[in-house]
């Protein structure tokens, strides 16, 4: 049996538990918080990052790191391929899934993670308004992006539903949890967001709280 360590709004979590159930993968989740720096999850990822894996039943070395992990279910199940099509497209769905867990993380998902919940929960601190201005205006750039690669392709990456749209979502929903997405404008990536929520992968994420953090209300909504 599987154990991934993660917490609510981690979006590297959430970008492997998407591609766990559209792939049939089960799975106990273990809640960890890595801000705590426990011993024993440094054990296993001296990073001390989450996602990592552990096979309970095989043993063996754990996962760590979302892409690595996602990498190794694609290789190891055959249901559900999320990095498929040509060489040129699978290129594609990788360059989009790196832009999504950095550029998308960095100026967006992580300002809010640190000024929304670590400041809140860690140091019992009131949040930066300028710093959450800055992650919120990113994040109308980064939408203008997805309108326009929807503009061309039925998914973000090409024809069918792959681990960039995965990655996406992931990022996505952590930063609409914090309050950070404005979709006024952004028809074309307002509507392929709803069907994301829409699938059963991603319901069990929207049911989740963090706690002493709550979402807007239409967090869960699929008609925003």
């Amino acid at each position: 049996m599987w154990q991934l360590y993660q917490f609510p709004l981690c979006p590297f979590s959430r970008k492997v538990r998407l591609l766990l159930a559209e792939k049939g993968v089960g799975y106990e989740p273990v809640r960890e918080s890595p801000w705590l720096r426990r011993d024993e999850f440094l054990d296993m990822n001296p990073a001390g990052q989450t996602p990592v894996m552990i096979d309970t039943e095989r043993g063996g070395m754990p996962l760590i790191d979302s892409a690595a992990i996602c990498e190794y279910f694609e290789e190891t199940v055959e249901k559900a391929s999320m990095i498929n099509g040509t060489a040129a497209n699978r290129a594609e769905i990788r360059r989009l899934v790196a832009w999504f867990d950095t550029q998308f993380f960095r100026e967006i998902t992580a300002p809010l993670l640190e000024e929304r919940m670590v400041k809140r929960l860690v140091h019992r601190m009131t949040p930066d308004a300028g710093m959450l201005r800055e992650a919120m205006k990113a994040a109308v750039g980064h939408l203008d992006y997805i309108d326009y690669l929807l503009d061309h392709r039925t998914w973000l990456a090409g024809a069918t539903m792959s681990l960039a749209d995965l990655a996406a979502a992931a990022q996505i929903s952590v930063a609409d949890y914090l309050g950070g997405i404005d979709w006024k404008s952004h028809e074309q990536a307002k509507r392929w967001y709803v069907g994301m929520k829409s699938r059963p992968s991603f319901r069990p994420l929207l049911a989740e709280r963090m706690e002493v953090i709550s979402p807007p209300a239409d967090y869960e909504k699929l008609d925003l």
